[in-house]
């Protein structure tokens, strides 16, 4: 697992990067209400915008941007980095699971941290984090390989859990992707253990993601028929969250090994995504070998 260490003036970077999307979060949670349409407009990806992306990528990108030591921000909305400047860059999601305004179910920020420009691969991840949007404001950042969790409220950061770790004992699994465009392997994977784990399935990567590192267990978005990558981003998704799956004691896997491994191209590189215990990592790994 790649774990590297920022040096001083990174370590200040990396705090106000995650004070500031801590300030930020109450406001953006506060500006869904009236945000639940559709805009005009796609993103690099090809799907429509909710006006809550658009909000959510324009406040952040105007915070995160003006940070002395923020270089670059980049995020699944705009088509190409956003120059600011000498320093790190900042690759995000800044709404996950948008499309789950309209149920009012749970979404998330998600937050990558990379030493140098981008496409920037594991090897050059700093940290990563995600806000929660649910019934509690919560966010957890992976740092130096330690996970960390707290409670936001008014935008302070209150620690409840500084050495998170997935549970060894895994009782949850979730999904991406439609049954008929699942390959033979994933699909055989899912029969397998369909009867051992309970369903947890939202719609929304950090809050899919937060039930197995509360309860452990396994989250998929695989290759499909269809997609041979897969549907979630590298910079944007995959990286940020398999380090903060293994920062957690588990592990990641684009179906042949860590997504901390793969080789960056492209700014919305697309990759298959498995994350979770170990004993369920292996399992997966081995159904899609024998494929």
């Amino acid at each position: 697992m790649s774990s590297p260490t920022a040096d001083h003036d990174s370590a200040e970077v990396l705090d106000d990067i995650f004070e500031t999307l801590a300030e930020l979060a109450p406001e953006i949670r506060d500006s869904l209400p009236g945000r639940r349409t559709k805009s005009d407009e796609v993103n690099p990806s090809g799907e429509t915008r909710m006006e809550a992306d658009a909000y959510a990528d324009e406040l952040l990108e105007e915070a995160l941007g003006g940070i002395d030591g923020v270089g670059w921000y980049a995020s699944e909305e705009q088509a190409e980095p956003i120059d600011h400047g000498e320093g790190v860059s900042v690759a995000l999601d800044p709404l996950d699971g948008s499309s789950n305004l309209k149920p009012n179910s749970p979404m998330g920020t998600i937050i990558a941290v990379y030493d140098g420009e981008l496409p920037a691969g594991g090897d050059d991840l700093l940290a990563a984090g995600f806000v929660l949007f649910g019934p509690i404001l919560t966010m957890v950042v992976a740092r130096d390989g330690r996970l960390t969790e707290s409670v936001v409220e008014n935008g302070e950061i209150d620690v409840i859990d500084d050495d998170v770790t997935i549970p060894e004992e895994p009782t949850v699994y979730g999904m991406g992707g439609r049954v008929p465009d699942w390959t033979e392997g994933f699909a055989a994977f899912i029969d397998e253990i369909e009867d051992e784990y309970k369903l947890r399935y939202g719609g929304s990567m950090v809050a899919d993601v937060n039930q197995v590192l509360t309860y452990g267990g396994i989250f998929s978005y695989p290759a499909l028929q269809s997609a041979p990558n897969g549907k979630l981003r590298l910079a944007f998704e995959g990286i940020p969250m398999a380090y903060i799956i293994e920062c957690a004691g588990g592990v990641s896997s684009d179906g042949t090994q860590s997504i901390l491994d793969v080789e960056a191209t492209d700014l919305h590189q697309r990759v298959p995504v498995h994350l979770g215990n170990e004993e369920l990592i292996d399992r997966v790994e081995a159904h899609l070998a024998d494929e």
